[in-house]
Parts: C-alpha cells; structure tokens; sequence
C-alpha cells in the first residue's frame, strides 16, 4: 500500500512499532487478536487495526501540499478534513479556513470565494452542486480533492445502479458530510433514499409490502428521498449501499432483511431482478477496525477506551460495540483524562459530556485497559493516552522494555 508523506508529529514512538510489527507477521491480516502491553500494575491490550486509514493518510497529504504549492494564498476547505479535532486544529493553525460545519452551515460566505482561492475538498466528499458552484467560481475543485477513493467507489456503484434502472438505498447518517454527498452524486442517476437503521428498514419493507399506510412513507422518509421519488414505482428494484463507515453487521442485515422483503413480494425466481448484490460497501479501514474491536472483546479487560472525534461515525460504532462487554470511555485525547483520576468522556448517544471519578479499578491488580481509536485519530494522540493513564500507577515497567519485550 502507499507511503503517505505526513507530519512526523502525527506519528507513534510506540504504536507505530507496534504496528509495524505486527503488519509484518501478518501480511494478509487475518489476526485480528490484541497486542498484550504488559506494564506490571496495568496491562493494555491494544486492538490490531486503529487509527489512520488510507483515505485519511492521503487527505492530510494533499492538504499539506496545497499549503507548500501556494504561499501567500487563501486556503479554504469546504468542512472539516476528518473528523478529528488535532488534525482539524492543525491545518487551521496554518492557515486553513473551513467554509462550512459539518453540517453544512455556511461559515465563510460564498461571495467571498474567489478564483484567486484555493479549495480543498474534505475526505468525505462534497455535493455535486457544490463541485459546481466551485467550477462557476473558476475554482477546480479536482486540483486538491482528498475524496477517500472509497467514497468514490460507493458513488460509483450508486451509478451503476441508476443505469440497470435500480433505486439506491443508502444506510447513513443523513446529515455526515460523506451521506450528503452520496445522496447528491447517487440521485443524479437514481431514484434515492437514505434509511438510517435496520428498524427503518423494517419499516421501510413493511411499506413495500403494503402492510404499513403509504402516507408513512411521506411521513417518515419524503425528506431523505430524491425529488420525484415515488414508492409505488421506485421501490420494485432496490439495492443498497452504505456511508463508508457504519457498522457492517448493521448493514449486511439491512440487505438481508430487503432482499427478503424482495423474495416475499416477487418470489425467489425472480427476486434477482429487483435486488441487486450490492455486497458490501464500507472501506477496508472500517471492516478491519471493526473486526479488531471484535478482537478486543474477546479479553478479559476490566474497562475501554476509545479516542477520537465525537463527531466521528466509525468511532461512536467502536463505542458502540465495546459498551456491549465493557465500561467504555469515548475521550478525544489525554486532556480529559483528570490529574485526580476523573475522566470527562462522551455519551454519544445522548451527544453529551460527562464525569466519571475514578474510572480506572482500583480493587484489582494488574488493571486491564482495551485501548483503540477510530480511523482519523493519530497514533501519537493514543500514546499520549496511554502514558497519561501510565502515569497513575507506580513501579511500572518502562514503555521501551515492555515493547522490546514483545514476541510476534
């Protein structure tokens, strides 16, 4: 895989040996077990895949070389790179003004926008009307476009769809940047429709099949459907798609629970001409971290952490997996872990900080950590977690000794 050329301060002294290590032994990925740091009075057990993808490593790769390539020029993205505030704090140090929120709100007017200026297009993509409203502009929007090309193949397999006359279901969160983009280059070619869960799907079949009113439809889901989008036509071929970073079970059990419906309604001979094998369309980061989580849950430790964006999907699904066996931290860096041994952490289900005191056991020895990250976060932000958490306990063994000490 590619070598992307990024800031050595975003890089890990002790992950990244780790990593390397390990990626080394198993090539072809197919260990999906922890790595056991053992430091004597706290153990961590550090999940195999986490932290920077391709898609991310190659944003924040291009985003630099727009700076190096244009000095003295304004430099604007469209939102935030990623969805991780180090890395968005950073490039906006040097320089880097964003033009929207992440949910699109506008930051930096339009009119202010000139062909003088330079665009970076985040890694979750942009609306098709914004890539030409820049191209009116006389921007090219392709110069520094940090689209994940994983993103681009959902689009692309959304195209393909429109052309063989099937209806695109998209599983996603409606307003993340990288769903309205989807829903924007999907319905250029195909009716569309964003569903955010398996229990919409549910209801979304119910409709197909006539059990369920077809003003639910109007009610529930109008606003996330194309324009023109009529359930009584669009909904005899469907396939499905995904934001690249949901949880994977949840959407190979939306396809199941459709293509089933598809079957009910057209019968098994001919089901294969109203559901489309999409198969799947989350990123390899995002099945591997997951599958990785899944690694985790598999020990015995005795709480987890997990760094990222709040604001970051594939993080809130690692919480969301390691909340089912653990008590689980969802933190953006070392900062909200206390000198007095509180934690200020993130409920992302009621999108909400709180406090929890004293959060490491202390009716145990050794304490045991299940320690990850989502896919934007920098393995330096998660060492900096660790060795904060080290640095509660005493007569540890030294970081370099335990990582020298480990046999893959």
């Amino acid at each position: 895989m590619k070598k992307f050329d990024i800031p050595a301060f975003y890089r890990s002294p002790i992950i990244g040996p780790i990593k390397e290590a390990r990626k080394n032994k198993d090539s072809r990925k197919q260990d999906f077990t922890p790595t056991l740091l053992d430091f004597g009075p706290v153990q961590f057990y550090i999940a195999r895949h986490f932290g920077f993808c391709y898609g991310v490593e190659n944003a924040i790769e291009i985003s630099y070389r727009a700076l190096n390539e244009n000095p003295g020029k304004r430099i604007f993205l469209l939102s935030q790179m990623i969805h991780n505030p180090a890395v968005n704090d950073d490039l906006q140090g040097h320089g880097i003004q964003f033009i929207m929120d992440t949910s699109g709100n506008q930051s930096i007017p339009w009119d202010e926008i000139t062909s003088d200026d330079i665009v970076i297009t985040p890694a979750f993509g942009t609306t098709v009307e914004i890539e030409n409203q820049l191209k009116e502009k006389g921007i090219q929007p392709e110069l520094y476009n940090t689209t994940c090309p994983f993103v681009e193949k959902v689009w692309k397999r959304s195209s393909k769809l429109g052309e063989d006359d099937f209806t695109v279901i998209i599983h996603g969160k409606q307003q993340h940047e990288e769903t309205r983009a989807t829903f924007s280059h999907s319905y250029q070619n195909a009716a569309s429709l964003v569903i955010k869960d398996l229990n919409e799907a549910h209801i979304l079949g119910d409709i197909i099949m006539g059990k369920r009113p077809m003003d639910e439809f109007e009610t529930l889901f109008r606003e996330r459907a194309s324009a023109g989008f009529d359930p009584s036509i669009h909904f005899d071929r469907i396939g499905v798609v995904n934001q690249t970073t949901m949880l994977a079970t949840e959407t190979q059990a939306i396809a199941d629970h459709l293509k089933n419906v598809m079957v009910e309604k057209f019968g098994e001979a001919e089901s294969k001409q109203h559901f489309a094998d999409t198969r799947d369309t989350l990123c390899y980061a995002t099945n591997e971290n997951q599958s990785a989580t899944y690694g985790l849950m598999d020990t015995d430790a005795d709480l987890a952490i997990v760094v990222g964006g709040y604001n970051s999907s594939n993080t809130s699904h690692i919480v969301e997996l390691l909340e089912e066996k653990f008590p689980t931290f969802f933190i953006s860096s070392e900062k909200e872990i206390k000198d007095d041994g509180g934690v200020e952490h993130f409920n992302y289900h009621q999108s909400k900080l709180e406090i929890t005191n004293d959060f490491l056991p202390k009716w145990n020895r050794p304490v045991k950590i299940a320690l990850t990250s989502g896919a934007s976060c920098p393995d330096a932000v998660v060492d900096r977690v660790l060795q904060k958490v080290l640095s509660f306990y005493k007569e540890t063994r030294t970081i370099d000794s335990v990582v020298e000490s480990l046999e893959f």
